[in-house]
């Protein structure tokens, strides 16, 4: 585990001020068209445009529009809106950059023909596939339809959402953007069960691409503890992860980024730390119900920013959730019988300081990066 962090890691420092790349594509169904409107964070742009022609971290007006045509055509070519297994052409209604404080995202309003009752309609976001800057990235899609709206998340090789128009949903449809919808028929049960299945899947890859939450889960796992204790000590962590996710998400607590990630860097290095100055830990469980706090808020910048309708929010965050837990539980039951034997090798106590000093030695570079470099 801890070699293929090491190894992932050190592909991080491109990106490490760009640990997500996050996209937000909203399709509102009408009788009249498909709107979509779709938004992606500055840095993406960036690092698909090369457009920061002076190096500076931020995309200006001018820099945009010098690379917007460019940016169009690539958007083009992996955004497709299709009806019946058939592309429908664009026509593009804007393409603007929006900056508010400190941050930006490109946004683009494109129109589609409507669709008709009895067919499919799908869209795949292929961003990134092919050139991978960065694999993580997700575009969290919410569609509104007549007076109901559902939501789906697109990551990793999950990259279609896909919907049968059946006629009493159609019957439902608005006129046009402007006039008010027919019915307030639910969403399908099929269409229920894919955006379920998509925050699962989302949270499970999140997880697995977030380092530095499994460099945390490794450091506390290393130290020699009983079963008791390691079940304790994932519990108080799902636990506390999951209040502060909860509150982040709906808008309870709203700590900034800034403060955030470097927390999650500092707790690496203060388990790194106690792995080895300690031959014994004891009392685990309420450090990291603590730091567990700090992670819950870093679990949550995904999702923060998506307007998830409050009808679908409770299974959304349940669901992503549950595919962070899948990952935590499969990892320590995959990592519990190789910590018993190593704990049962005469050598023990120097792989865990072995273990541990690498594990703060990233944590330290995390730690300054997003200090002083982010």
């Amino acid at each position: 585990m801890l070699v293929l962090i090491v190894f992932s890691s050190s592909t991080e420092q491109k990106a490490e001020a760009h640990a997500y790349s996050a996209s937000y594509t909203k399709l509102d169904f009408t009788k009249a068209s498909i709107e979509m409107t779709y938004a992606l964070d500055e840095l993406s742009v960036i690092e698909l445009t090369n457009g920061d022609s002076n190096n500076n971290g931020i995309l200006e007006l001018e820099e945009f529009n010098a690379v917007k045509d460019q940016f169009l055509v690539l958007l083009k070519n992996d955004i497709k809106l299709e009806i019946n297994k058939e592309a429908q052409n664009w026509t593009v209604e804007s393409f603007t950059i929006n900056r508010e404080g400190d941050t930006a995202k490109a946004i683009l309003k494109v129109a589609f023909p409507p669709t008709l009752a009895s067919q499919t309609v799908s869209l795949t976001d292929n961003l990134y596939v092919k050139d991978k800057v960065t694999a993580n990235y997700v575009d969290l899609v919410t569609i509104n339809y007549g007076e109901k709206t559902s939501t789906s998340a697109l990551s990793g090789n999950y990259r279609v959402w896909s919907m049968q128009m059946s006629d009493h949903i159609y019957d439902a449809l608005r006129q046009d953007p402007q006039s008010q919808s027919n019915s307030n028929e639910d969403a399908s049960g099929s269409e229920q069960i894919s955006g379920w299945f998509s925050f699962f899947k989302l949270g499970m890859t999140h997880i697995l691409e977030g380092y530095d939450h499994l460099l945390f889960l490794f450091s506390l796992l290393i130290a020699r503890q009983t079963f008791k204790q390691y079940a304790t000590m994932i519990t108080a962590f799902t636990i506390a992860h999951s209040i502060t996710l909860s509150l982040t998400v709906l808008g309870f607590i709203n700590v900034p980024g800034w403060f955030v990630e470097p927390a999650i860097a500092l707790s690496i290095c203060y388990v790194a730390v106690e792995n080895i100055v300690r031959k014994k830990v004891s009392y685990r469980w309420v450090l990291t119900f603590l730091f567990g706090l700090i992670h819950g808020m870093g679990f949550a910048d995904i999702l923060s920013e998506m307007d998830i309708p409050r009808s679908e929010l409770a299974t959304d965050l349940i669901s992503f959730n549950l595919g962070i837990e899948t990952i935590q539980v499969t990892l320590v039951a995959i990592l519990l019988l190789p910590l018993v034997l190593l704990h049962r090798w005469k050598f023990s106590r120097r792989a865990v300081i072995s273990g541990s000093a690498i594990a703060f030695i990233l944590g330290a570079y995390w730690l300054v990066s997003r200090v002083f470099f982010n």
